[in-house]
């Protein structure tokens, strides 16, 4: 059940589909959900966003690697809802299914990250305050949270808040999410590039 939230509807968290997400995910989705030009622009920003050594978690992952491949990590775990998207990411030195509807809590002790990135997936999120939160508990002190957000969705999966709010709150929503879980210095950038799909980025420290 979706803990409540005093500022937020609880309608804001409904969906279409209310079926057991591991059903929704069992086939892998071998395709972009983005632009290239628009996960060009992702990685460009990621240069200079995660430093090199870092311990990275890829949060809501895929088959993807939006990392800059000339850039070394320490460790980059990848935490996911298909098996063999995961697995098919080279840039993952460790991956987990979890399903955070279900789970919110992150499998990995205080501290264990530098780095937490979600990239087009927070829309999907039915308790994401509490996933924020879990999210702050597994970063280093110092560590930071980035979350690249577009136009484009499953709509039988998105929350309602995703589908009924103007594009320009989608970005103050997911705002609130990370400033109620503690994040200092949250704010937004737009790196979106012409004439493709929008990048909207909203960062926080711990």
């Amino acid at each position: 059940m979706t803990a409540q939230h005093p500022d937020i509807p609880a309608q804001f968290f409904a969906r279409q589909d209310e079926t057991p997400d591991e059903l929704f995910y069992v086939a892998p989705r071998f395709e972009a959900h983005i632009d290239q030009a628009t996960i060009d622009a992702l990685t460009e920003f990621y240069r200079t966003f995660i430093p090199p050594g870092a311990r990275v978690l890829d949060l809501m992952s895929s088959w993807i690697s939006h990392l800059p491949e000339e850039v070394s990590y320490s460790h980059v775990a990848g935490l996911g809802m298909n098996l063999e998207e995961l697995e098919a990411n080279r840039r993952l030195d460790e991956v987990r299914v979890q399903n955070l509807n279900e789970t919110p809590t992150l499998p990995y002790p205080a501290g264990s990250f530098d780095r937490v990135m979600i990239v087009v997936s927070v829309q999907y999120l039915i308790q994401p305050i509490e996933v924020m939160r879990s999210i702050h508990q597994v970063l280093d002190d110092g560590g930071r949270l980035c979350i690249a957000m577009s136009h484009r969705l499953f709509p039988t999966k998105a929350v309602a808040a995703f589908q009924q709010l103007p594009r320009k709150e989608w970005i103050q929503l997911v705002g609130y999410y990370v400033d109620q879980a503690g994040f200092a210095d949250v704010a937004f950038e737009d790196r979106s590039p012409a004439g493709a799909d929008p990048l909207w980025l909203i960062i926080g420290t711990r």
